[in-house]
Parts: C-alpha cells; structure tokens; sequence
C-alpha cells in the first residue's frame, strides 16, 4: 500500500510508512538474532562471539551498499514526486547496475581477506576460524542483500513501505528453521547459520522483484533494466557515495568499540555480541523514523511544499522522541531477561545487565540524532549528515579508547563513550538545523 506524502495529515501517513520499515527491519535484524540465539545454546559461547566479531566487519560493508541505495533513494524520491517517470526509470536501472558491479568486488576483497582482517581486529584465536568461515559464505551470498535492499529503497522512495515487509517475514521464518536444521540438528555450527542466513536473503531477493514487476506497473522495465546512463551517474555517485561513507562511518565506529571490547575476553564478548543485537533491535525504530522523515521531505521537496517539509519535520521528532522514552525504559526494567535470551552464562549475563541498564538511559539523544539526520538526507544535504557521523563516531572512539586503557573502566566504558559521541553529533546538527528550517519558512 502506498502512501502520499504529498497531502493530508502528516503524523498519521509517517507513523503508517515507518511501521512496516520497523517490522521490516525488525524481521531483518532476527537473522542475525536467530544466529545469536540458536548457536549460543546449541554450539557454545565460542562460537557465538565467533559470530559476533564477525558481524561489524559484515555491517561495515552492507551498510556501504544500503547507503549508496539510501541516497540513490533520494533522487528516485524527488523524481517521483515532481512527476518525472521517464529520468526515474533511467535512475533504478543505473544505480541497479553500478550497485551489481560495486556488490561483486566488495564480496571477493572481503572473502580473500577475511583471516588478516580478524587478525587485525585482535580476534581470539580460539573463535578466529569459525569467524572467517562465517564471513566467507555471508559475504559469498552478498549479492542477494544488494539487489533486495535496492527494490526496497525503489518501493519506499515510491511511498511503499508494506510490501519489502511481507517477504522479510517470509525469509526470516525460513531462517528460523534453516538454523535449527543446520545447526542444531546437523551440527554444522556458524556455517551452517550463515548458509541459511544466504538462502533466506535469496528467497525475499527474488519475492521482492516479483511485487515489483507485478505492482508498479511503469517499472516493468524489461530490458530498461540493462540501461546505464552516464548523465545520471555522477548525481548517483555524489548521493550514494556521500550516504554510504556516512552510513561506513557508523559502523566503523563500531569496529573501533570491538577492537577494545576484544581485549576484553571471551565473556566479555560475548556479552557485548547479545547486548549489541538487543540495541539493535531497540535502535532500528528510531533510524527507519529517520528515514520515513527521509522519504517524506525529499518527496515533498521535489513536489516544491517546503511548509508540508518544516511540519512534517516536527510530527517526525514528536514521534522520535515518544518511542526514544518507551524504549528506554523496557530495556532498563528488562535488562536480565532480554540477555537471558541468548545464553545460560551467569558471567556472560551478568556483563551484558551491567551494560544493557546503562545505555538504557541515554536512547533519548540517537532519536533526536536520527530525526536531525532524517531531515537533512531528505532535503539534499548529504555532507552534513556524513560530517556528523564522523563527528559521533570520531568522539565514541576516542573515549572509548581514553575510559578503558587510560582510566582502567570495564563494559561500563562502552555506554558512556557513545553518550559521549551523540553529544558531540548534535553540536555540529543543532546549528545547521536552525539555519535550514529558517530557511523554509522565509517567504
């Protein structure tokens, strides 16, 4: 079902677009949970930081490819909403194209690197070769995650949060009982998760380029989809380019958090894996209120509403700020049992309370931080978005590094360092932000 941004009331059509990008998230985000979960009881906690120090190095690359998507998904947004079908075909295909050829490198460099990358990241050696087996397959099957996070952008650029929904639903049940399969009933451990996890990613690749051809009827592209137009490339690539370096830069410094938590040791890492999926799970919501924002300002901008823009930038922030208070206190009031999900380890349990509760209490800065991002996307401004991130990231590290090495802190140093780097995000947004909502209630 599609959604027009263009007219009526605001808050309801934004609060009916992102639900289905939350479900659709939340379906994603279980693969790597039902992984998590399944090979924690089943294999061990070995295996289970195996595949949590594999997952940043993972994320780093398919947040790169969703970031060239999300900001390829701008262009298509403004197109569509200034009526231009034609320039918008021309666009899909292109960026389809490039994204193809881009998926393919990335996949094999990551794959032949993948041992000196963990070595680097000073991964235990006991988990190091379950981690590079893991990595290999997901990032051999990573062309699936491209091309179904490219449809999805198009039909959510297009006002169509609904239908990548019900195929996510659809691989992750799939996934479900592909772990259970090859991990607990064969014994195939973290390979055995990671095949899985591949398949389902076909499954709704394919799902979702079928609701295309069969209910958006101008994209019937055909062979269209072979076009390659230059003109367009260099938009694409400035947009894509500017998204996917801030959406990089997230996960780096999250990479940067992970190379210390691994000095930590096993425990500690495993801890940190579970707490991470929670907060992923809690900070999805607010990042896909974000990207609504995103879809509804770059629609109405190419539609010439600025007014529509300003208002739908505070029911977006209301909304923002509603879910950042909710979810604080579910996961401050049910820290224990959400990490019991995932292991029996008293010890592992214990860590992952400690620092679950403390982050708990700063959820309200990310969704003003993703509500300022949403704007800024939506309305052109790529550069500030990227600047801001390396801000947060830049700061989250730095603290991180100075409240464990230098101040001799243990987990409680991780929530801390990213209070810090939200911090340091809003002081270089709140200005630029002022500035840009002036600017479009000038006459």
């Amino acid at each position: 079902m599609k959604t027009d941004f263009t007219s009526g009331k605001i808050a309801p059509e934004l609060i009916r677009f992102t639900v289905p990008l939350v479900l659709g998230h939340i379906f994603q985000l279980l693969y790597n949970a039902v992984d998590s979960m399944i090979v924690g009881r089943f294999v061990g906690r070995e295996a289970l930081a195996a595949i949590g120090t594999s997952n940043p190095l993972m994320t780093l690359v398919i947040l790169f490819m969703n970031g060239i998507t999300l900001g390829a998904g701008i262009l298509i947004g403004t197109h569509y909403g200034a009526g231009d079908y034609d320039t918008l075909r021309r666009q899909i295909s292109t960026t389809m194209l490039g994204g193809l050829g881009f998926t393919a490198v990335i996949s094999i460099l990551f794959a032949a690197l993948a041992r000196p990358l963990f070595r680097l990241l000073q991964v235990d050696a006991s988990v190091l070769e379950m981690s590079v087996s893991y990595m290999r397959i997901i990032f051999l099957g990573l062309v699936f995650t491209f091309v179904y996070n490219c449809l999805a952008s198009i039909l959510r650029a297009l006002g169509d949060s609904a239908g990548p929904l019900l195929f996510l639903i659809v691989s992750a049940v799939l996934n479900v009982a592909g772990d259970l399969l090859l991990v607990a009933w064969l014994g195939l451990g973290c390979s055995g998760a990671a095949v899985s996890t591949v398949v389902c990613e076909a499954v709704s690749c394919v799902l979702c380029l079928i609701y295309l051809q069969k209910k958006v009827p101008f994209l019937r592209l055909g062979r269209e989809w072979l076009v390659f137009d230059r003109s367009l490339l260099r938009a694409t690539v400035s947009y894509g380019w500017t998204s996917a370096m801030q959406q990089a830069t997230v996960q780096l410094g999250k990479i940067a958090v992970q190379a210390v938590v691994n000095t930590m040791g096993v425990p500690v890492m495993a801890a940190f894996t579970i707490v991470s999926r929670i907060d992923d799970f809690a900070y999805i919501p607010q990042q896909n209120i974000g990207h609504a924002m995103t879809s509804f300002m770059a629609i109405n901008r190419g539609a010439g509403k600025p007014a529509r823009v300003r208002e739908g930038f505070r029911s977006g922030m209301a909304i923002e700020l509603v879910y950042g208070l909710l979810i604080a206190l579910i996961c401050f009031f049910f820290a224990r049992p959400l990490v019991s999900l995932s292991t029996t380890d008293p010890l592992v349990i214990s860590h992952g309370v400690k620092y679950l509760r403390l982050i708990a209490f700063f959820y309200l800065l990310p969704a003003v931080t993703n509500g300022v991002q949403g704007f800024f996307r939506g309305m052109g401004d790529l550069r500030i978005t990227l600047v801001s991130s390396l801000t947060n990231m830049g700061v989250r590290a730095a603290v991180a590094l100075l409240l464990v090495f230098g101040m001799k802190l243990a987990m409680e140093a991780l929530p801390l360092s990213y209070l810090a780097g939200w911090i340091g995000m809003l002081l270089v947004e709140l200005p630029l932000l002022k500035k840009s909502l002036d600017g479009l209630s000038a006459p």
